[in-house]
């Protein structure tokens, strides 16, 4: 009984030795790339457990402005110490005097520190060009001078550009042919995300030495500066956007308090956006609390009288704007006495400077008498109903979207909306169903600024290599013809008249600097303030200027205002009373 005891012992230990050794050999041979449910690389995490760095440009590539810029990163000079140091006699004192500050303050940063730290004084302490030198000069042990990259302390156009995050899982699935770290950078949202493939970092540039388990140099005081082989990356990405402009917009936003909404410009010659702002902002420490991530300026919102204008260029072309015909402008859109707007009665030009609701609900009426997909039809030619960023073959990559988060807009949701009257009537006031991205109704209003051409609109104007050389460029996209020239002029001259007409409804734009045409709307959501009946409307301005050589299209859309919030009107003026300032300094 004793032996088969034992002999029931040593096969119990024989198990569980052949267990032990299949676990290290697992761990040691099979999965160090892919150990666990998590995917950890215990290869990676073995050599940051045996190293200190500091990361000086994490090879990712970046975004500039259309002046070049940077976007998202500021490459700063700064001075770098690494921990070890207090723990050998060095020259603090010419440290020092080259950068302005005393020993004693050198010391006292590293006298805690168990990683490399940067300087800093309130911030990192930034060097110029000759105190890097110098201090790199003297070839100290654990002291350099290098041009690290920093995140910026306020990133402007931060919807539009996008976040980036870490997702070893979805970073798999993204690039499944590609062996890249767990901890890749990669792109969540926006352009980020749009551009990863090209943007998806290489190698990191950095400052690393090796440790032993207390911390202290392993090798000795081999601080060792490892730098990208390849000089043609990491990429740079060109956007449209101009820096100056989107940081004095998104100033202006915050100055009226915008809660929710935003602005986008757009150059009409090159049908680029120069500037968009959303809000409400990104929370850095919760980027996905209240919407922040969201660009509404790619989502569709209801337009409300915004979509006047397509109900006007129909009505244009299919002669139902006789210079002689009126409409009883003092009731409401169903017959009823309109006991907010009596206007009287107006001509269809008088009626679109101050909104008449009745024309327009009368007008969409005879149009789809006419044929019921006749709204649909000139809404897409308008490009509001499908995507207007910029798509087309780039490389290998079919059908590349510059604006992956951008949304369809949508008019009708079914045929009875076609054929109701009522419903009609609606929808040609822009209520309903009616919505429109608010970048749709810029490339809208910049497509009959340049007499009717529809363009793609572009976000990025080209790829380049590190080292400036061009890597790929987007052409403008002239697309198709929206209207007539004909029809864009009567347009344009409609757009001014809401402007100069004594009684038009942006009638405070008349004597800014630039001329000003465009549309004012107010849409109702269904939504109501709470514990008041008050409901919340998206209060819209969209135009272009100058009127008599349109540069700028603008959209200035405040979304789920109460009825004291600013009116885009207001905004709308400092935007272009800045413009004109800008263009003439």
């Amino acid at each position: 009984m004793t032996r088969k005891r034992i002999k029931g012992l040593a096969y119990v230990c024989l198990i569980g030795i052949i267990i032990l050794i299949s676990r290290l050999a697992q761990i040691q041979l099979i999965d160090t790339e892919h150990f666990s449910k998590e995917n950890i690389n215990l290869l990676e995490a073995s050599v940051r457990q045996r190293t200190k760095q500091v990361v000086i440009d994490n090879g990712r590539g970046k975004f500039y402005d259309k002046h070049g810029t940077p976007l998202t990163t500021e490459p700063r000079s700064v001075l770098i110490l690494f921990p070890f140091l207090k723990e050998m006699d060095w020259n603090v004192e010419k440290v020092a005097e080259v950068i302005g500050y005393s020993p004693e303050q050198l010391l006292e940063q590293i006298k805690e520190a168990k990683d490399p730290v940067v300087f800093h004084d309130n911030g990192p302490v930034v060097l110029k060009d000759w105190q890097v030198e110098q201090i790199n000069s003297l070839e100290i042990p654990g002291v350099f001078a290098v041009t690290k990259q920093f995140e910026r302390p306020h990133q402007f156009a931060s919807q539009l550009i996008g976040i980036t995050g870490e997702n070893a899982i979805e970073l798999k699935n993204r690039y499944p042919d590609q062996n890249y770290s767990d901890q890749t950078v990669m792109g969540i949202t926006g352009l980020e995300k749009s551009f990863d493939p090209f943007l998806i970092q290489d190698e990191q540039t950095k400052l690393v030495y090796h440790v032993d388990g207390r911390g202290g140099p392993l090798f000795g005081l081999d601080v060792k500066y490892i730098h990208p082989s390849n000089p043609f990356y990491p990429i740079k990405i060109i956007t449209t956007l101009d820096f100056h402009i989107q940081k004095q917009l998104e100033i202006i936003a915050d100055h009226y308090e915008m809660e929710k909404g935003g602005i986008v410009l757009l150059d009409i010659e090159s049908n680029s956006i120069i500037a968009n702002v959303s809000r409400p902002k990104i929370d850095e420490q919760a980027p996905y609390k209240n919407g922040g991530l969201i660009n509404y300026m790619l989502k569709p919102q209801f337009p409300g009288s915004i979509f006047k204008t397509v109900i006007a260029a129909i009505s244009i072309d299919y002669k139902r704007n006789s210079p002689s015909r009126t409409f009883d402008c003092s009731k409401t859109i169903h017959g009823e006495v309109d006991e907010v707007f009596d206007h009287g009665i107006l001509t269809f030009r008088d009626s679109f400077a101050v909104s008449c609701n009745q024309t327009f609900a009368t007008m969409a009426e005879e149009i789809a008498a006419i044929d019921p997909h006749l709204i649909e039809s000139y809404a897409e030619r308008f490009g509001l109903i499908d995507q207007v960023g910029w798509e087309g073959d780039v490389f290998h990559f079919q059908d590349f979207s510059q604006l992956a988060d951008e949304e369809r807009g949508q008019i009708f949701l079914s045929d009875t909306e076609r054929t109701d009257p009522r419903l009609v009537r609606l929808v040609g006031i822009g209520q309903l169903n009616v919505k429109l991205t608010p970048l749709s109704v810029a490339n809208m209003m910049a497509s009959i600024a340049r007499g009717g051409e529809l363009y793609s609109v572009r976000a990025v104007s080209s790829i380049e290599y590190q080292n400036g050389t061009n890597f790929f460029s987007f052409p403008m996209d002239r697309g198709k013809r929206a209207v007539s020239p004909y029809t864009a002029e009567k347009l344009r001259q409609l757009l001014r008249e809401v402007v100069v007409n004594p009684k038009g409804t942006a009638r405070a734009l008349q004597d800014l600097p630039y001329e000003v045409a465009g549309k004012t709307g107010t849409a109702e959501t269904g939504k109501f303030v709470a514990d008041r009946e008050e409901q919340l409307v998206n209060k819209w301005f969209a135009g272009f200027f100058p009127f008599t050589d349109p540069k700028y299209a603008l959209v200035v859309v405040q979304l789920d205002a109460k009825k004291e919030t600013t009116s885009p009107i207001s905004i709308t003026k400092d935007i272009v009373n800045f413009l004109y300032a800008y263009d003439h300094n």
